[in-house]
This record gives C-alpha cells, structure tokens and sequence, in this order.
C-alpha cells in the first residue's frame, strides 16, 4: 500500500470524529429508575462532578457550591395536561398527545379555530376532515400531517380553548418510564415551583429539585437568577436511533429568551461571574440564541461532542437516557470518558436516575467560544 500523502494526514487528522451510538449506551438496573421524587425537593442527591474526584452531597448544599454573582437560569414552562382521551365516530378508542397549541406565542395573534399540533395514537388513522370526540364533551377535527403532508404530527382543531380543555379534561404526560398513573400529587410533583408559562409536556426536570429554601439560600449568597422559556416536546423521551448520530434529525422545540435574561447574561460576563444553567432545556435555548442571535424561534440544535459553547459555564442536569439526545448534550459540556466515567461511578453509588431522580453538577470542559 502506497503512503498517504501529508495533505491525505493533514486532512484526516483534521475530520471530525464520527461518533457511533453504541458510544452513548450503558447498563442500567431498572431498580435505579426513580418512581417517586424525593420529599422534600431538596432533600435529592447530588452528585458534584466539576472536577476528576466526585462528591456525594444533598442538593440543598448547592448554593454553597456557587458564588457570589454566579447567574443560575431556569426554564420557567408549565407542563400541561396534554394527554388527552376519546373515541372516532365508529367508536375506536383515541388518544391525542398535544405538542404544541399553535397560538402559544408572545405577540402572535390566536391561531384560527383553536388549533393544536399533536400525536395520535389510534388502532386505525382517521381520514382528513374527521371529527373524534373526546372524553369531557368537546370535538377535535382532523386537518392534516405536521409539518408537511408526510410529517409525524397531525393538525387538530378543538371545538374549544386548547388550555382550557386540557385543564378540564386533560391527564399529565408522565414519562413512559414512570409505571403508575398520573395523579393528584403527580399534578405537583411533576412541575417546577416557577413554572408560568403553560405548553410543555415534559418537564424540565433538573429544576424540580428547587424548593422555596434554595431560592433563598441562593438569594442570601448572592446568586442572581433569570428564567428562559422552551416547551418541552415529547421528543426529548425519544432515544436516537441512528447508527453515526449526526445522521439524526432532532424534533423542534420552541424557546423565548426575555430581554431582561439577555441583559443578565451581559452582567454577568462584565463582572467575571459564570453562567449556570439550570437543565439542558436552557443550555438549548441560551446556545440556539447564541448560534442564530433570535431570542425567540423554533430551535432543532443538536449539541455532540465537539460543539462549541458561547453562554453556559455550568450545568445542573438530572441523569438522561441511555442513546438520549440529551445524554450526548452533556458528553459534548464535559467531555464524553468523563460521562462515561461519572454514570458509571453514579450508577454504582445507588444514584436516582431520570425525571424524578437525583442530578449532577457539570462544569465545561473547554473555553468558551467568542460570541463576537
């Protein structure tokens, strides 16, 4: 075999690697799968992996961890009771997962007819122009796919106000990993104590360890916070399925960054302080905003390893999925033989994993990209 010329070396040494994703796998004891949240919020395990020796400690322990001036963002969404019931005309059972309600926008005018984008899950599809009727009294009509006539979400009018009907009528989209059915207390376990704006059906999980105690050990040390809004879709359960990852296409979720966020962040930067960033809900809106310069958009980004940071320094996350969008997210903030490492070490120290379990601290592994 004739040698590689150094413009063939050069040129290899300079590809990108090509992750697989088997590389994004691990073993799991279901036992570890968290059912229940723990009670109180801040009494959750955290595992403090800045640095290459891991720290058990309570997550109430985290403002002692942050500095003075540090800024903590959360994702200020509400989980909505998108799960919602009913029967096709020949009396098929039916159920509607509402992804998005179209006019849940600032400064968009209502959308005609109540629309709602959602999935559908039903024995045989409905025809286009069918009407379903749903458990609490109310119809949804079948207008077309989303995104496009072949696409995997369908187009729904309500007979009704989307919000109000699913308030009424509506089940809470637990996790497909959580065994028991939606209840009472799953209404207030499953939300984060700042939520406000409705139209998530997951939630941002890393945030449902705060309580009212660690706003105010947070406050009393100093510690500024700023809420970003992305609605959780239920793509974020979806594991990738493709064989190289940067053949995958990731789902579109929508996010806003006020502008008294965007002004914080410059604070912040100006004073030396770091950014933390409260789950990976926020890390995708704070890095879409850096990448594109809209505060306000539908964002697909998929963060791999290699991925260039602009905004976030520090990140709060719950354990993720094995082969998840979101496990690769944190392989890319602090380095994929540290993930792999610190899951493992989680996993062998009885950590909760998943939406109602325990969470870490990352720090990034890399500089900052220039945002200018």
């Amino acid at each position: 075999m004739p040698p590689q010329s150094l413009n063939s070396l050069l040129s290899d040494k300079r590809a990108p690697k090509q992750w697989r994703l088997e590389e994004f796998d691990f073993e799991l004891d279901p036992s570890l799968i968290a059912q229940h949240p723990a009670s109180p919020r801040s009494a959750s395990k955290l595992l403090d992996a800045r640095a290459s020796q891991r720290l058990d400690r309570q997550f109430r322990e985290l403002p002692s961890l942050l500095n003075t001036g540090d800024l903590l963002i959360f994702n200020d969404t509400e989980v909505v009771k998108a799960r919602l019931f009913g029967e096709k005309s020949t009396g098929g059972q039916v159920e509607l997962l509402i992804e998005r309600v179209l006019s849940n926008k600032p400064n968009d005018a209502p959308a005609p007819s109540n629309q709602v984008v959602a999935h559908m899950r039903v024995s045989k599809k409905p025809p286009l122009g069918a009407t379903l009727f749903m458990h609490g009294g109310f119809t949804a009509t079948l207008l077309s796919r989303w995104p496009h006539p072949d696409g995997p979400l369908f187009l729904f009018s309500l007979s009704a106000e989307p919000f109000d009907l699913m308030r009424a009528h509506g089940h809470l989209p637990l996790p497909p990993y959580i065994e028991h059915a939606d209840n009472a207390q799953d209404a207030v376990d499953y939300q984060t104590i700042f939520a406000k704006q409705p139209g998530a059906v997951a939630a941002p999980t890393a945030a449902l360890h705060f309580d009212q105690s660690i706003l105010d050990a947070l406050t009393a040390k100093g510690v500024e916070t700023a809420n970003i809004t992305l609605h959780v879709g239920a793509g974020t359960f979806q594991p990738v399925k493709t064989a190289l990852i940067a053949e995958h296409q990731m789902h579109a979720e929508w996010y806003h960054i006020p502008d008294e966020t965007i002004q914080a962040i410059e604070r912040c930067r100006q004073r030396g302080s770091r950014v933390l960033a409260v789950g990976t809900t926020s890390v995708r809106s704070l890095e879409s905003w850096a990448q594109t310069g809209l505060p306000t958009a539908d964002t697909k980004i998929f963060i791999t390893p290699g991925f260039q940071f602009q905004v976030v320094d520090l990140l709060l996350t719950n354990f993720h999925l094995p082969k998840s969008s979101l496990l690769m997210l944190v392989s890319a903030f602090c380095g994929h033989e540290h993930m792999q490492s610190l899951y493992k070490d989680a996993v062998s120290r009885k950590y909760r994993f998943f939406s109602y379990g325990d969470s870490m601290l990352l720090e990034r592994r890399q500089p900052l990209e220039s945002c200018e």
